[in-house]
């Protein structure tokens, strides 16, 4: 509806000449909104992301990506060793961490 409107507010004796400018000013707008409601929220959510998994220390209790709650045990530079429930230690990625276990246990109550 934007977009007829856009078009029929050329006068009669300029037959569509001022149309191109209202269709720049269309598509800058849509590139705007674009980037305010999508590639910047998501950004900051990952820039967030990476900054928690940077400040991960011993004893933290995270969940991977693949929904694995365990108990960091030991910090290396692109690791992490997890300890779960019965015992046993794995060794996960930086990047497969996906939240605290704390955030997880708040978010069901």
């Amino acid at each position: 509806m934007l977009t007829s409107i856009l078009l029929m507010g050329a006068p009669a004796g300029e037959a569509g000449g001022g149309s191109g400018y209202s269709s720049l000013i269309f598509l800058a707008l849509i590139m705007v909104v674009f980037y305010f409601f999508f590639i910047r929220p998501q950004s900051k959510k990952a820039k967030d992301l990476r900054k928690y998994r940077e400040a991960l220390k011993k004893g933290d209790k995270v969940v991977t990506i693949g929904g694995l709650h365990g108990k960091i045990v030991e910090v290396q530079d692109n690791t992490f060793t997890l300890e779960v429930e019965d015992g046993s230690r794995m060794r996960y990625e930086k990047s497969a961490i996906a939240s605290s276990a704390e955030d997880q246990i708040t978010d069901t109550k």
